[in-house]
Formats: C-alpha cells, sequence, structure tokens
C-alpha cells in the first residue's frame, strides 16, 4: 500500500478489530429482545460499553453510541440548546462537525479566538464568560491538523463558575493521548472508532452528571432513551476491540513523538514552518507549511511516490481549501501551503522517515521549476 500516515483522517483496521467484528456477526439477536439470543447481544453491547468508557475513564453508563463523531457533536450541542444555553461560544479552530452545528439554525455563534500557537485564549473566555447568557462552550481536546492539545481543564473550571456547558470534541484525540473525562472538567465528549482502528459508522457520546442528553433520533427506548434504533452491533464490538487496543498502545504511540520530530528538523532546515512547535501536541501528529508550496502540490507529490498524508481535515482536503486552523493562528500566509503527516497504531520509524525523503525530494523539485519558470 506504500507508506501511510494519514491516521487523523482514519486508521487501518487493526486485526482484533476485524476478529471482533466477524465474531459479533454470530451473535443473532437484537439487544432490545427478551429472550436468550436478545440477551447474548445485550451483554455484547454493554461490555464493549465498559470498554469504551474505559478509554476515557468514565462509568459505562455515561456512554451514548452514535453513528460517529458528527452525530455526538450533534447531539451533545442539541442537548445543551434545549436545556436553555442561550450562547454558543466555540473554538476558532474547531472542526465543521462541531462548528456547522452550532450555528445550525441560524444560530448566533461567539468565534473564541486562538494565539499563534492554535492555543484557546484563556483571558477572552474569561471576559466573555462575564456577560449575561447561559454558555455552551466548545473546545476540541486536540487539533486534528496540528496535533496541538487545547486547555481543556483549566477551561472547564471557568466555564463551570459560570454556570456554562462545556463540550468536548475529542474525536482527533482518543487513543492517542491518555484522557480522563472527569480530571478535564467537561461536560460532555464526543469520541469515534474508526481514528481508533475501529470500522467506520460508531461513535459515542459521554455525559458527565451536570448535562441531560436530549434524544434527537426518535422510535424507541434504545441507548437509555437518549438514542433510538436498533444498536449497531458488530461495530460496537469492533469499537470496543479498537478502543482496549489503543489503551494499550499508548506508551508505543508516545514514542512517535521523537520520529515526528526528526522529520519537523528536516523540514524546517529548508525553510518550512512548523504549527504548533512551542505547545503540547499529540505526539503523532506533525503540521506544517512551506511557503510558496501550495498544499496540493506537496500531497499530490508525496502520493506519487506512494506516501499518504493530507493537506487539511478528511472532510474538506478533497475540496484543498486553505486551512481555517492556520488562519485562526494568524498565519492566512500559510493557510495554502499546509500538510498534515500523522501516524498510528502501524507506523514505523522507516515511514516517518521516508516521508522526510520524498517530501525533501518534491519540494527541490518544486524549487527548480520554480527557477526555470
Amino acid at each position: 500500500m506504500g507508506v501511510y500516515l494519514d491516521y487523523n483522517a482514519t486508521a487501518p483496521v487493526r486485526p482484533e478489530v476485524k476478529a471482533a467484528v466477524v465474531a459479533a456477526m454470530d451473535v443473532l439477536g437484537n439487544p432490545a429482545s427478551i429472550h436468550a439470543a436478545g440477551r447474548s447481544a445485550r451483554s455484547l453491547v454493554e461490555a464493549a460499553r465498559a470498554d469504551v468508557a474505559n478509554l476515557i475513564a468514565v462509568k459505562p453508563a455515561s456512554i451514548t453510541f452514535t453513528s460517529g463523531g458528527t452525530e455526538s457533536n450533534a447531539l451533545a450541542i442539541e442537548s445543551a440548546v434545549l436545556a436553555g444555553f442561550d450562547r454558543l461560544i466555540v473554538g476558532a479552530t474547531e472542526h465543521d462537525a462541531v462548528a456547522e452545528n452550532a450555528a445550525a439554525g441560524s444560530r448566533a455563534v461567539e468565534i473564541w479566538p486562538v494565539d499563534g500557537e492554535g492555543r484557546a485564549d484563556l483571558d477572552w473566555l474569561t471576559e466573555t464568560l462575564a456577560k449575561p447568557g447561559k454558555a455552551l462552550v466548545c473546545l476540541m481536546l486536540a487539533n486534528n491538523e496540528t496535533g496541538v492539545v487545547q486547555p481543556v481543564a483549566q477551561a472547564a473550571a471557568l466555564v463551570r463558575d459560570a454556570g456554562g456547558w462545556l463540550h468536548v470534541d475529542a474525536v482527533g484525540a482518543v487513543g492517542k493521548i491518555d484522557i480522563d473525562f472527569n480530571a478535564l472538567g467537561a461536560d460532555t465528549m464526543a469520541l469515534v472508532s474508526h481514528k481508533l482502528g475501529g470500522p467506520f459508522g460508531v461513535g459515542a457520546l459521554a455525559a458527565g452528571p451536570r448535562s441531560k442528553i436530549a434524544r434527537q433520533v426518535h422510535g424507541g427506548g434504545q441507548e437509555q432513551g437518549r438514542r433510538a434504533g436498533a444498536e449497531n452491533v458488530s461495530g460496537i464490538a469492533g469499537f470496543a476491540a479498537a478502543a482496549k487496543a489503543a489503551q494499550r498502545d499508548l506508551p508505543k504511540l508516545a514514542a512517535q513523538s521523537a520520529w515526528r520530530d526528526a522529520l519537523q528538523d528536516r523540514v524546517t532546515a529548508v525553510g518550512a514552518v512548523a504549527l504548533g512547535a512551542h505547545v503540547q501536541r499529540l505526539p503523532q501528529t506533525l503540521g506544517f507549511a512551506m511557503p510558496g508550496f501550495e498544499s496540493a502540490l506537496q500531497v499530490m507529490g508525496l502520493d506519487l511516490a506512494g506516501v499518504m498524508v493530507s493537506a487539511g481535515p478528511a472532510c474538506s482536503s478533497g475540496k484543498l481549501k486553505p486551512s481555517a486552523t492556520v488562519a485562526a493562528m494568524g498565519r492566512e500566509d500559510l493557510a495554502g501551503a499546509v500538510l498534515r503527516v500523522s501516524g498510528g497504531w502501524a507506523s514505523t520509524q522507516d515511514d516517518w522517515t521516508r516521508c522526510g525523503d520524498v517530501w525533501l525530494d518534491a519540494f527541490a523539485k518544486h524549487q527548480a521549476r520554480r527557477k526555470v519558470a
């Protein structure tokens, strides 16, 4: 397949996940049925709920299974709005799954700025929360383009003091760093399977005791009344297997920070700008920009040499739009020249080295073409 370093878009499915999905397909019953087959299916779902809950250190009852990260974000936002949180504050570097759901229905949204490293401005939040109204505050745990880890615990303290609701999109961070839901102080948190090496089409929303989830999908009493519809039993089983494997592999993933830093040194030596390099980042994510070298050309050059990376979020990278994240960091001049390299459970040091070799070659050829032109 070549070198795959686009785990922040999706991770290859793990072998143990494939086995869990296939085994779950042999479970006959509907989890809502009370006969023996139904009880077997229910047992599988509840065991999976415990495994997913363990990944972020919450009680299993806190977990609602969904169709993915986007639905989890939407469910949290709509629940907060229905609960009377009439001020929506959204981080400037949030994924569209949060930003667009917050803005749906022509709701007014206040954009929470970030600094030059991409970290949310806590002084701004303090001043804004002093204004009237019950605030829903949305802050991702880690940015999927730069890997920058946000000050969620500090933000949570401010939000709680103001009587607000903090929703955390942890889709890009779960399985990459250790997460303790209660220590972070979140009220709700979105998770997804496929970025852990699990199947597509399954995610979860974790909800703390201060939040009340108002179901948006009606028709049955599944998921403790929070989301109707027969559970995706095989997908949930795969999610659980991925969660257990990701928890086990956290130390191995942390070691990729050295490979990331080695690649960063190679590209910055020829003029690239590393994004968020002076703050905490995910260990397996490197976002950088090379002035004058368009993202599309970088991605295509690497792809032709068998190295797969991204120019930004998977939901929009096909459109090759300038990076809104980098623009929010005050570097609009770099927004069209961004590359994201992200490793995962099957990545090797050779993959990162090969990526550097190919990128440097592509950049040298680009420079040569520019001189000729």
